[in-house]
């Protein structure tokens, strides 16, 4: 392998805005990963969070993947499922194994947690061929619908 898979902490945050940056050109989206970059000490506060899971792939010193996710506590059962929020890796490492290798870092994560599962959306679009075969190659598929509500008093970029 010719990358190293880090689990950030608190004193990663470089790593984490590494992880930012590459989101902001991989999903060509510098409004949302680019524009109003957390401070440090948010950074360092959300990576020392248990609910929190980044994950960077380095190449050379060089962020080339990254995966952020959340936990989430169930209630119907003393359990917890894992939320891929975002994955993403750089233009020059894809087809080597990267998002394959963070995936299984979270889930080597997640059972030493107790996690039950671990879920991710992908779009249907055309761009997002390559993720809807990662995921389809590594579990099952559920079709599903998915709703923003928004939250009174704020307004996101999109609106």
């Amino acid at each position: 392998m010719p990358f190293d898979i880090h689990h950030l902490g608190p004193s990663d945050v470089p790593l984490l805005e590494g992880i930012n940056a590459l989101f902001a050109e991989a999903f060509d989206d510098p409004g949302n990963y680019a524009s109003a970059r957390p401070g440090a000490a948010y950074l360092r506060d959300l990576l020392g969070d248990a609910t929190f899971v980044a994950l960077a792939a380095e190449d050379e010193g060089q962020v080339v993947g990254g995966l952020v996710a959340y936990e989430l506590r169930k209630f119907e059962q003393e359990r917890s499922e894992y939320y891929i929020y975002d994955l993403a890796v750089h233009a020059t490492h894809r087809r080597e194994g990267v998002a394959t290798a963070l995936i299984a870092a979270l889930q080597h994560i997640a059972a030493a947690r107790g996690g039950h599962v671990i879920f991710v959306q992908a779009d249907t679009g055309v761009e997002d061929e390559p993720a809807i075969a990662l995921y389809t190659k590594l579990g099952s598929r559920e079709d599903v619908l998915h709703f923003d509500i928004p939250v009174p008093g704020h307004h996101d970029q999109d609106d």
